[in-house]
Formats: C-alpha cells, structure tokens, sequence
C-alpha cells in the first residue's frame, strides 16, 4: 500500500502514448533521449523569453512537445494553448525557431521541422493549468485562491473530474507541507481512465514549490 506510479507510464498503450516515436540501437539509446531534453528545454525557453517580450507574461501555454524522428528529419510538434505571438507572424517565428535550434543543437546531416498545433481546451491540460497557478504564486495571490480558480477553469473545458496538489513552505510558512483540493471523479486506479497528470515546480521568494495536477478527461 502507498506505492505509487506516475499516471502516464501506468496507462501507456491503453490510453496514452509515447510523447517521442523514434527507433535507435542500445548503445545510441540514451544519446538520443538526451538530445529530445535538449530539443524541448530549448524550445520552452525560446518561446517563454518571447512570450516575455511580447506580452510581458512568463507563461509560455505549452501543452506538450510530440518529436518523431527519421534517418534524415525530426520533426516536432508544438501542442500550445495561447499561441499570440507565434500566430501574429507564424512562418517567419517558425522558421527562426527552427534556424536558432539548429544552430545551438547538433543535428548533424538531418532536417528539422517544426509545426505548431493549437489546442481546443488550454485550461484542460494540466501543463498550462500548473503554469497558471505558478503565476499567481508568484504575484503572492492565496494558494487556496489559486487552487479554487485552476479548478473552475478547468471545469470550463468540460474535463470530469480535477485533482490539485501543491507541497513546500506554503504561504512561507516554517514547516513544510502538503495541501490538496479535488473536484469531480479523479479514478487513478482505473486503467481505462484516461488521466491526464503533469508535476511542475515554482520557484518562490520562500522558495521552491511543487505543483502536481491530475485531470480525469474520459473514460473508454
């Protein structure tokens, strides 16, 4: 009892599915994991420092980063909630987000191609619902406040049931702990469900948060 596993990797060939499709030999295994980190931490810190300069908000709206990989292409999928600035002048911003990678990152002989994907519901994926509460920690507004906002808008876009978890020295508090608030079904023992779960991390004036959000979206 009490022994857990991440909601994703439980599911994974029922209802979810790899994030990266691509086939490599053992001894280039983790060669190519590290350069899928390096692919997506590049790609996050791009469009949050513009995102910043544009509308002067950190919150970048990546739901998720889909990269497959071929003998000569990668291609990477950008799945965002509030593409604004990429949107105002998309294939220039597309092709200068695939001319920086390219220069930073060694890809050797391969192609690189970038799409980006808007997102129906940004407020039901739990990505941009924990950027969302690590703002307003950051602007010193209430966790409970923000715990019961990400909940009402998350129910906005028609999910079943939402799980929030926030642990550290809340509030700034001396001790640190563990609050919680859940909404609606979140049946995490259930194979079928489909569960949608991200853990974020936000970096205080007291200092260091945890966020972990779980999002029951259906069941098959």
């Amino acid at each position: 009892m009490g022994q857990k596993i991440n909601p994703l990797g439980f599911r994974l060939g029922t209802t979810q599915s790899h994030h990266s499709l691509w086939f490599a030999q053992p001894k280039n295994y983790s060669k190519s994991l590290q350069e899928d980190k390096k692919i997506r931490d590049f790609i996050k810190n791009y469009v949050q420092k513009n995102m910043r300069i544009s509308s002067g908000s950190g919150v970048e709206g990546i739901a998720q980063i889909k990269i497959q990989k071929r003998i000569d292409l990668i291609q990477v999928i950008i799945y965002m909630g509030f593409p604004k600035f990429l949107i105002e002048d998309k294939p220039r911003k597309i092709e200068e987000l695939q001319i920086n990678a390219k220069k930073k990152l060694n890809f050797g002989n391969r192609n690189l191609n970038i799409a980006i994907t808007r997102i129906a519901n940004p407020y039901g994926h739990p990505n941009i619902l924990a950027e969302f509460i690590a703002g307003q920690l950051r602007n010193r507004v209430s966790f409970r406040k923000a715990m019961k906002k990400a909940i009402e808008l998350t129910e906005q876009a028609g999910t079943k049931g939402v799980q929030v978890q926030i642990a550290g020295r809340i509030d700034g508090k001396e001790i640190a702990r563990v609050e919680w608030i859940r909404e609606g079904r979140v049946p995490l023992q259930t194979i079928r469900a489909k569960i949608d779960y991200c853990s974020y991390t936000v970096r205080t004036i007291y200092g260091i948060l945890g966020i972990k959000i779980w999002i029951f979206v259906n069941e098959e």
